[in-house]
C-alpha cells in the first residue's frame, strides 16, 4: 500500500520551501503552471486557509517590526517576478496586504528614469532595501535588468555575466546584514495569460490594468522563459534561493507564497522585545499619573 502523507496545519502534505525551490538541475519548462502541488484541498479550502493563516503571519510580522524598533537586525525581502497577468498584485494585496502596513516597504520598479540610467543598474535597487524590522516587497526588481535586457539584446553577454555576479554579491551582502531574501517566480503559460488579458477587456474595473505593451512582450514568450531559466541557474543560491510557484490557480499561488513567507519568519525565532526601561518603575509612574 502506498504511503499516505499527512497534511500539516498549513494544509500542505509537502513543505513548499522544499517542493517549490529551484535546486540543482532545475528545468523551468518542466515546472507546473496550473496545478496545486503538495496541497490536499480545493479552491475554497485554500481561500479559507489563507484567511486563517493571516493571523499567524500578522503576529510574526509584528514581532519582526517590534524587534526592529530596538536592536533587531532582521528584515525580509520578498521579490516578485513574473510575466504580465501572473498575479504579482494579488500576492501584494492578499498576502502582504494582510499585515500591518507600517511594517511593509513596497516598491514597484518601473522603467528606469533618465537620471537612474546614469548609474549602475543596482543603484536604484540598493536604496530600497528593507530596513531592520521591515518586510520589503519588490514588485519586479533588479532581475528586469537581466531578463528584458537578455531578451531584447540590450546588453552584451559579458555585461549580463557581470550583472549576474553583481546580483549575487548584492544579495549576499543583504543576507550578511540580516535581510532574508525570498525570490518568487510566478509561473504561468501563454494560454493562461491570453485568458487573463481577454478577461481584463471584458471588465470595466480592470481596463486600467491592460497595456498594449503586454501583447508586444508576449511575442517573446519563449525568449523570456529562456532568460528566466538562465537567471534562476545563475542566481539561485543557498542564502537567496528562487521559488517557482505555479500561478495558474491564483488562490494556490497566494497560499504557497504565504506559507513560504510564514516559514521564513518562523525560522527567525522571533520574540517580543523587552523594551529598554525598568518595568516596575514605569508601572509605578503610570499608576501615579
Amino acid at each position: 500500500m502506498a504511503k499516505r502523507h499527512k497534511a500539516t496545519k498549513s494544509g500542505f502534505v509537502k513543505d513548499p520551501l522544499k517542493m517549490l525551490k529551484a535546486g540543482a538541475g532545475f528545468v523551468l519548462a518542466d515546472a507546473p503552471t496550473d496545478a496545486a502541488p503538495g496541497f490536499t484541498g480545493k479552491k475554497r479550502d485554500g481561500q479559507l486557509l489563507l484567511a486563517e493563516r493571516t493571523k499567524a503571519l500578522g503576529v510574526l510580522q509584528e514581532q519582526l517590526f517590534a524587534q526592529g524598533q530596538y536592536s533587531g537586525v532582521n528584515s525580509v525581502l520578498l521579490i516578485l517576478q513574473a510575466m504580465d497577468t501572473a498575479g504579482k498584485g494579488g500576492i501584494v494585496s492578499h498576502v502582504v496586504g494582510s499585515v500591518d502596513p507600517q511594517g511593509v516597504q513596497l516598491k514597484a520598479f518601473k522603467t528606469p528614469t533618465p537620471a537612474e540610467k546614469r548609474h549602475d543598474f543596482l543603484w536604484r535597487i540598493e536604496k530600497e532595501a528593507p530596513k531592520p524590522g521591515m518586510i520589503g516587497v519588490f514588485d519586479r526588481s533588479h532581475y528586469e535588468d537581466v531578463l528584458i535586457h537578455r531578451v531584447h539584446h540590450w546588453a552584451t553577454t559579458d555585461e549580463l555575466d557581470r550583472r549576474y555576479k553583481a546580483i549575487n554579491d548584492f544579495e549576499s551582502k543583504l543576507t550578511d546584514s540580516g535581510t532574508h531574501v525570498i525570490k518568487i517566480m510566478l509561473n504561468i503559460t501563454p494560454e493562461i495569460q491570453k485568458e487573463r488579458l481577454a478577461a481584463r477587456l471584458q471588465d470595466p474595473t480592470k481596463y486600467w490594468k491592460y497595456r498594449e505593451s503586454d501583447l508586444a512582450e508576449r511575442a517573446f514568450w519563449q525568449e523570456y522563459m529562456d532568460a528566466y531559466q538562465v537567471a534562476i541557474e545563475r542566481t539561485s543560491t543557498t542564502l537567496a534561493p528562487w521559488f517557482v510557484v505555479p500561478a495558474g490557480k491564483k488562490w494556490y499561488a497566494r497560499l504557497a507564497v504565504q506559507e513560504i513567507l510564514l516559514a521564513t519568519l518562523a525560522g527567525l525565532k522571533l520574540t517580543w522585545p523587552d523594551g529598554d526601561f525598568n518595568l516596575d518603575e514605569e508601572r509605578r509612574k503610570v499608576a501615579e499619573a
